[in-house]
């Protein structure tokens, strides 16, 4: 049985650079980290004495005989390529909702990508996780997503991501000194709009408008290098950083329609008003997660106003996709 733990993420800066479609031709970067919020993939190989071959257990369960009958498309897809000769047992645990905006989907497929390598008792790099982890997901399952997701959740940490014309990626790591990093942690709220939406389904409307959108992704992509110097200065300014991120959520709003909505319009011009410098809804938008940055002094004014949604407190963390149990015993 092996199983493995895969850290959910945070964008700060850079989101829409990160599609093939967008960096093949101008090249892009983002600024992301990883939180201590996870999901977790258990695998093991399948006794044989049951009339299905492969069980996957998520928000529902799935018996199959084949892997074509897979009706989960990353499992689909991940099996396909790994071509298993044993039936497999595959269950899924997460600690954050899906279709949320924390890059729950790559983690997933990271997660499970690891796994079978595990299972297999084969090495893998995190380089060689994180470009497997994007074919399976581009190229296989055919999903409208950028690259950042699976390169986060498998290097985990805070990271410069630079994305070059020939589909290959340089990883910085970001060392904030440790006032910095608290600074920036004092000053962030998490919040859950509970609100659920498919990402692939609003990446595909701004992949479809990015030859119109130029303008405002080069803008977007210019904040990467300011925040860079903000998160490297000797003193974080952290009034300076919800301000660069209201700007570029205006950006992402002229990307697609579906970005937001009144809802999440609502909650956030009414954090604004209630002490916030600024922030922005994470992943593709349209739902899930909206991060907030505001002085701590107003972080318990912030959480009365909006009782009725879920405050999520985090850390953040460095080590990526891991295997935590690892028993290579089964029907192998």
């Amino acid at each position: 049985m092996i199983i493995t733990r895969t850290p959910f993420r945070i964008s700060f800066f850079g989101g829409g650079t990160d599609f093939p479609e967008w960096y093949r031709e101008h090249g892009g970067s983002v600024i992301s980290t990883s939180i201590d919020k996870y999901c977790y993939i258990t695998c093991r190989y399948l006794p044989p004495f049951f009339k299905y071959k492969h069980r996957l257990v998520y928000s529902i369960i799935e018996n199959v005989s084949k892997i074509d009958d897979i009706n989960h498309p990353s499992v689909r897809e991940c099996l396909r390529w790994a071509k298993p000769s044993n039936g497999l047992e595959i269950h899924h645990d997460g600690d954050l909702p899906a279709r949320s905006g924390v890059g729950s989907s790559s983690s997933f497929t990271v997660g499970l990508l690891h796994a079978l390598h595990a299972l297999n008792q084969t090495m893998i790099t995190k380089k060689e996780l994180a470009k497997l982890s994007i074919f399976i997901e581009q190229k296989k399952i055919k999903e409208n997503v950028g690259s950042q997701d699976q390169i986060v959740a498998a290097y985990g940490g805070f990271n410069y991501i630079n994305f070059n014309k020939d589909d290959s990626f340089d990883v910085q790591r970001l060392i904030l000194n440790k006032n910095n990093l608290n600074n920036l942690k004092q000053h962030l709220i998490l919040l859950y709009t509970g609100q659920s939406r498919i990402a692939s389904d609003i990446e595909k409307n701004k992949i479809h408008n990015l030859h119109k959108k130029k303008n405002q992704l080069h803008e977007i992509q210019s904040y990467v290098k300011e925040s860079f110097k903000l998160f490297t200065a000797n003193k974080f300014n952290p009034k300076n950083f919800g301000e660069m991120l209201h700007e570029t959520f205006m950006l992402k709003k002229e990307l697609s329609d579906l970005v937001t909505n009144d809802e999440i319009n609502r909650i956030y011009d009414k954090s604004l008003k209630n002490g916030a410098y600024g922030g922005k809804i994470l992943g593709a938008g349209g739902g899930g997660f909206l991060l907030l940055v505001a002085p701590p002094s107003e972080h318990t004014k912030l959480k009365k106003v909006f009782n009725k949604y879920t405050v999520v407190p985090f850390d953040f963390e460095d080590e990526g996709s891991k295997v935590v149990l690892f028993q290579p015993k089964g029907f192998n």
